[in-house]
């Protein structure tokens, strides 16, 4: 009797053992940059970050959408060497803050219907700019930029830019910062440096992965800071149609990639 129950209980181990492998084998997760559809994504990313920060920086005297940092920047100079600042400056920063906090409860509610939340938040930005876009059409062109209207305006710039940075971390797992230039430069040069000097293998070959996972982020970025700077020496603020555009464009490859995975 005990020889029959050990001989089933050893049965049993044997039947467990391959799923206890396949359970504990790695799964190869797919990056981020294997995807054409993910690196034009990503481009296209950058080419609305990098639009809207040189339009809001040129037509909302010296506003940041993407560069926070900037505008904690300019907000220490005009403190410090006039004594005051502008109200856009000094609620920029907390507005982006709420409006990270805001986004990441939004995704958690959408990732616990089961719903992949990439697709809604492109919807969200570009809602958020193509009402950045309205009310400085409405507002005008010659209107104050401390005006009500325009403070609002530039903060729904600033909630799109926060929706964008949140949406790259919660939807693209792996994927360069599409609005923060300065780190991925960084990252880049010090990657290239590897895979020029670098000895080991494996480190070679981790810094060429990062590296062709963020060259689109930076070229989108420099590009769209081109063009954002042409369309608003022309049209002034209106130019917000570009990054609106490029936000359009980007749901319909956000969605396309959703369809894909």
């Amino acid at each position: 009797m005990l020889a029959q129950e050990e001989s089933t209980a050893s049965n049993r181990i044997l039947l467990e053992l391959p799923g206890r492998a396949l359970a504990n084998a790695e799964v190869p997760i797919r990056s981020v940059d294997e995807s054409l559809g993910t690196k034009l994504l990503l481009f296209v990313l950058g080419l609305i970050a990098g639009s809207v920060d040189v339009i809001g920086f040129l037509g909302l005297n010296g506003l940041f959408m993407a560069h926070i940092t900037g505008n904690l920047v300019i907000l220490a100079a005009h403190i410090v060497a006039r004594g005051d600042a502008s109200l856009p400056l000094m609620i920029s920063v907390p507005v982006f803050v709420f409006a990270l906090v805001l986004t990441r409860l939004l995704a958690a509610a959408l990732e616990h219907a089961r719903i992949a939340p990439l697709g809604t938040l492109l919807v969200l930005q570009f809602v958020l700019l193509g009402a950045f876009l309205a009310s400085c059409v409405i507002a005008g062109p010659s209107v104050n930029p401390n005006a009500p209207i325009m403070v609002v305006a530039g903060m729904l710039g600033v909630c799109a830019m926060a929706v964008q940075n949140a949406l790259v971390r919660i939807g693209l797992i792996g994927a360069p910062s599409t609005a923060v230039l300065t780190t991925n430069i960084t990252l880049v040069t010090m990657d290239l440096g590897e895979m020029l000097l670098g000895r080991d293998a494996s480190r070679v070959a981790k810094a060429r992965d990062r590296a062709r996972r963020t060259w689109p982020a930076i070229a989108g970025f420099l590009l769209g800071c081109v063009l954002g700077a042409g369309c608003e020496a022309t049209l002034g603020l209106r130019s917000l149609l570009l990054p609106t555009g490029f936000a359009l464009l980007a749901l319909a490859l956000g969605i396309a990639r959703s369809k894909r995975a």
